[in-house]
């Protein structure tokens, strides 16, 4: 995934500045910065759900920018969104199933639903359950298990950790390396920063809308400005 020179706005407001980053296949790759950065309208231009003024986006070696979220999903792009997101009235089922819903996915859904049990046990347990049921913690298992369900090759994670508890966090970014491991390539959004840069190879950070710094994690762990900042050390 390659993004370069984007300028995305809302309305009249200029949300983005002139963004490039770029996302190997099979690296984890964070995206750090405070609330009002213009962490999630990076990861929703890149869905299709905003539509950038200037700049493209590649993912293998295409053009994506223009394209519908449904075309750029068939294309084996998903994106788990902040707080989970399900559909309340719909059971965990249903809301699994939804995410199976473009062709050759949706063919293969009950292989999929298979592998996303074996991943997420209480899921099917909670099968018949309304989504609204859910603790945050197996909203989020949904939300994730869901994305799976387009078996995607390139997954972005808005906020993860967002509202949950200490252990739930850390189950979740240990299914985040299960996924790389599978041959997921990955894009974290994360406020809690220590969390993202210990999980990413590569992170970069957003400061108002532009790249403030980026580099491996491990470097920008040892950063004074990123210590001082968004570390508290």
């Amino acid at each position: 995934m390659r993004v370069s020179e984007i300028s995305t706005y809302y309305g009249k407001v200029n949300a983005l500045w002139a963004v490039s980053l770029e996302v190997k296949a099979g690296e984890i790759v964070s995206l750090v910065g405070n609330n009002g950065a213009g962490k999630t309208t990076i990861l929703n231009t890149i869905s299709g759900l905003l539509v950038p003024a200037s700049g493209t986006i590649e993912f293998q070696n295409r053009k994506i920018n223009g394209f519908s979220p449904y075309e750029i999903v068939r294309r084996g792009i998903s994106q788990v969104p902040e707080g989970g997101k399900p559909f309340p009235d719909m059971s965990v089922r249903e809301n699994l199933e939804l995410g199976a819903y473009v062709s050759e996915p949706w063919k293969n859904r009950k292989e999929t639903l298979g592998q996303v049990y074996s991943m997420f046990p209480v899921l099917e347990q909670r099968g018949p359950q309304l989504a609204s049921t859910l603790s945050g913690g197996e909203r989020q298992m949904l939300a994730v298990a869901r994305s799976l369900m387009s078996r995607p090759i390139f997954c972005m994670f808005d906020e993860p950790s967002y509202g949950l508890a200490p252990i739930i966090v850390r189950q979740l970014f240990k299914t985040v390396e299960t996924l790389r491991e599978r041959g997921i390539t990955i894009l974290i959004v994360e406020q809690n920063v220590k969390h993202a840069l210990e999980a990413a190879d590569r992170a970069y950070v957003l400061e108002n809308g532009r790249i403030a710094l980026q580099g491996d994690s491990a470097d920008l762990m040892e950063n004074d400005e990123i210590r001082k900042a968004y570390l508290g050390l």
